[in-house]
């Protein structure tokens, strides 16, 4: 079996599993999420895999992280993620991409992310969640961040800290590669 059926299977398992456990129907999922019900069948049916934008919206509707819902050897108490089984969730032909590194569940998915963006690149995201936060460290090059239309030049070396329920985005204006870990903290589904 393939990686990606290997993912198709994961996702339609776990898509079931936790629309079960939050007691959604699938029109209820549907709504929260933002997704086609059919959508919704076909993953579950492990007939499609769905877009990198599909999957967060499930994960941020059943309140579970992107590790969680991706992850194949879920209830493990102690769970080592070697780089080949990292997932790459984003990327440009640029060379830019944002790889989940580990999450978890504790107290409300917590997810933490290792980024890469080539210079002239950038990554828009929708409002998370409300209560999300977000903290990032840039270790090389100057990241641009963009919060609710607000510019905040952060060279290497600088962290910082935001509310993630406002659009926001990451933007290399510069020369050089930036690189930067992200957590990301989303508050349990109610």
């Amino acid at each position: 079996m393939s990686d990606l059926d290997q993912l198709t299977q994961s996702l339609a398992r776990n898509l079931k599993r936790w629309r079960s456990e939050r007691g959604f129907t699938l029109d209820a999922l549907a709504a929260r999420a933002g997704v086609s019900r059919g959508m919704i069948i076909q993953v579950e049916q492990a007939r499609t895999n769905p877009s990198v934008g599909t999957t967060v919206k499930l994960a941020d509707a059943l309140g579970i992280s992107i590790a969680t819902f991706l992850d194949q050897e879920q209830g493990a108490r102690v769970r080592l993620v070697t780089p080949a089984q990292t997932v790459t969730m984003w990327s440009t032909p640029a060379g830019s991409r944002a790889t989940l590194l580990v999450g978890t569940q504790s107290r409300g998915p917590l997810e933490l992310w290792s980024w890469l963006l080539m210079p002239g690149d950038a990554s828009t995201s929708d409002p998370h969640p409300t209560g999300t936060t977000e903290l990032l460290h840039v270790t090389a090059g100057e990241l641009t961040l963009v919060v609710d239309g607000t510019s905040h030049p952060m060279p290497a070396g600088t962290s910082a800290t935001f509310e993630a329920d406002v659009p926001h985005a990451y933007r290399n204006d510069g020369p050089e590669p930036v690189e930067m870990t992200v957590a990301t903290a989303i508050p349990p589904a109610r």
